[in-house]
């Protein structure tokens, strides 16, 4: 079987001053129109990984060593210019708490063509045009009344939802979410995860989902990777994860979990990607990923 050329792949070392090896010689690699879960405890380097993916870990003072490749380039060593063409174009980013991340003053058609203008040329009616087929996407109303809304009247689910639309606007090769369901009712992360997973289907967008809730994970993505004390550990389609568990952090992570239905997972109720032809290749791929 012919092995796809990865999407993303990085050979990893992040430290910061007064916290050092956050991420030690982490291994990972995702390949094109693949959903990745990434499962951690607090603090374990889940979202020092991405900040180091989209090149902004001086905001922190966080210093990577290695190397970061993506799309054929290495982005450790891209400048910052190059960088602020790449972030919002092929890679989006989607946070946790989307009311603190949407600009409160403006409203949701200025920010919309703000982020449009950013990374393209044209006219206001290609914009728009771009825009009112990106909010039908995910699930959102295109009307004028809506778009008109300041932040501060959505709801917390619109409000994601808008910050999702702002991320795929583009349509990026690769979309992290990093703990994007966290400040949301039980029933708004189930419609914000079969969003990304019809994003994911539709337009074939690679997704890196952060995460610490495992069920979650489980429900959208076509392997798991086990983040613990700065390093990848595991890395599995979901089958392996919860029938054969191999280290043990992960085993005590899926014996935490309450027993039900949920749990008899198979990984043909996921859909494929393109480029994932059958879990057997997953598993080989993991099996090169995985920690000797």
């Amino acid at each position: 079987m012919t092995q796809a050329t990865p999407l993303l792949s990085l050979r990893l070392s992040v430290d910061y001053p007064d916290k050092p090896s956050v991420l030690r010689n982490l291994s990972l690699e995702m390949y094109h129109g693949e959903t990745l879960g990434l499962i951690g405890q607090s603090g374990s380097g889940k979202s020092t990984l991405a900040l180091a993916i989209l090149r902004l870990l001086h905001l922190h003072r966080g210093e990577p060593r290695g190397e970061i490749w993506f799309q054929g380039r290495n982005l450790v060593d891209r400048s910052e210019r190059e960088m602020r063409s790449v972030r919002g174009r092929e890679l989006g980013l989607v946070l946790q708490s989307p009311l603190s991340a949407l600009n409160p003053a403006l409203r949701i058609d200025t920010q919309l063509e703000e982020a449009w203008r950013a990374h393209a040329e044209g006219s206001r009616d290609a914009a728009r045009k771009t825009i009112l087929e990106t909010m039908s996407s995910v699930s959102l109303p295109a009307e004028r009344s809506f778009l008109r809304r300041y932040p501060s009247q959505l709801s917390v689910g619109q409000a994601q939802r808008v910050l999702i639309a702002l991320a795929i606007l583009h349509r990026p090769a690769l979309l992290i979410a990093d703990e994007p369901t966290s400040a949301l009712d039980v029933i708004t992360q189930s419609e914000i995860l079969q969003l990304f997973q019809r994003l994911n289907r539709e337009f074939g967008i690679a997704i890196l989902y952060i995460s610490h809730d495992l069920l979650s994970v489980a429900s959208l993505c076509h392997r798991i990777a086990i983040l613990y004390d700065g390093e990848i550990v595991e890395c599995a389609p979901p089958s392996q994860i919860f029938g054969a568990p191999q280290h043990s952090y992960t085993q005590k992570l899926v014996a935490a979990l309450p027993r039900g239905p949920f749990l008899d997972f198979h990984n043909d109720k996921l859909g494929s990607p393109a480029s994932i032809a059958d879990e057997d290749e997953c598993a080989e791929r993991s099996a090169k990923l995985s920690p000797r």
